[in-house]
């Protein structure tokens, strides 16, 4: 720990975001990190390990972890996104129950509450997206959620425009508890490099391509090395797909799709290096992966983890 371990009146502590898929949790999270560690799409679902952001403060620190979207599960990465959410709810000092204004109540809503029902842990409903609703609608879902859970705090936010978002983060700092600085000030994320870059690159292939495409692919970074005689990065990385077809969607005509992906997740990925970089993009069929076990530890989905 460092200097802050004594100081009885610094705060720090773990939260999670849970909800149902395409709420807006990474669209929150990046939000509050000010930039980009958890990938954002209109697809549900994108998110499928935890990613820990770190937002420190003059007097606290927060470790949010954003956490798969609730849902069914149909093959074993389903079953593995399930479980790393379920679990952060045991790990952590508060829960941010996020729901999505736009959509209102659903079923995947009253699951997640059963399981709320479970923990001691202090739960916020954040209600999401409100300015794509009237405020009498807001109303009616306060009044709606309010009924089913006995919610610490409700708080309307929109993590796209930045509503209410300072206040959230006001009343997290009041029900954390006194702890140590758990990173140091200037760290983001707790996840290495490799596996940003490689949530980047996913994130260009689930914006470009169809719907038989974005969650049937994993990305995985073959080499990233600093060249010696340039201040140049190279970034060897394969997009695994369960079909031919998909190879031929996600590669495109003339290969120009993939050189779309490569373009904009380059951009990206010098942003968050800070330096310039090379990148070379193959695609490569593995039938049927998300449900092979083998393939989902060698893609970094390892369920001993959690």
């Amino acid at each position: 720990m460092n200097r802050q371990e004594t100081n009885s009146t610094y705060k720090s502590g773990f939260i999670s975001i849970i909800g149902r898929p395409n709420v807006g949790k990474s669209t929150f999270l990046n939000r509050v990190i000010g930039q980009k560690i958890a990938i954002m799409s209109d697809k549900p679902q994108t998110t499928r390990n935890k990613v820990q952001g770190v937002y420190t403060k003059e007097d606290a620190q927060m470790i949010f972890i954003d956490t798969p979207g609730i849902h069914k599960p149909k093959h074993k990465l389903g079953d593995f996104m399930m479980k790393v959410a379920v679990n952060t709810l045991k790990e952590v000092d508060l829960v941010l129950f996020m729901v999505n204004a736009e959509e209102g109540y659903g079923r995947g809503d009253e699951f997640i509450i059963e399981k709320l029902k479970g923990i001691q842990t202090p739960v916020f409903l954040v209600i999401n997206k409100i300015d794509r609703i009237h405020p009498d609608q807001l109303m009616e879902l306060i009044d709606r959620y309010k009924d089913l859970y006995s919610f610490a705090e409700i708080i309307p936010i929109s993590a796209l425009e930045g509503n209410n978002v300072e206040r959230l983060l006001g009343q997290i700092e009041e029900n954390l508890p006194a702890g140590p600085q758990y990173y140091p000030a200037d760290q983001v994320t707790d996840h290495p490099e490799r596996f940003i870059v490689s949530e980047l690159i996913r994130e260009k292939v689930l914006h470009l391509t169809r719907e038989e495409v974005p969650h049937s692919i994993a990305v995985v970074i073959d080499k990233m090395e600093r060249r010696s005689d340039k201040d140049i990065i190279n970034v060897m990385a394969t997009i695994v797909v369960e079909r031919d077809s998909q190879k031929g969607i996600v590669i495109g005509k003339r290969g120009a799709l993939l050189k779309e992906i490569g373009q904009r997740a380059r951009h990206d990925i010098e942003h968050l290096l800070g330096s310039q970089v090379f990148l070379e993009l193959w695609v490569k069929v593995q039938k049927d992966w998300r449900n092979k076990a083998s393939n989902l530890r060698d893609f970094g989905f390892r369920e001993d983890e959690y």
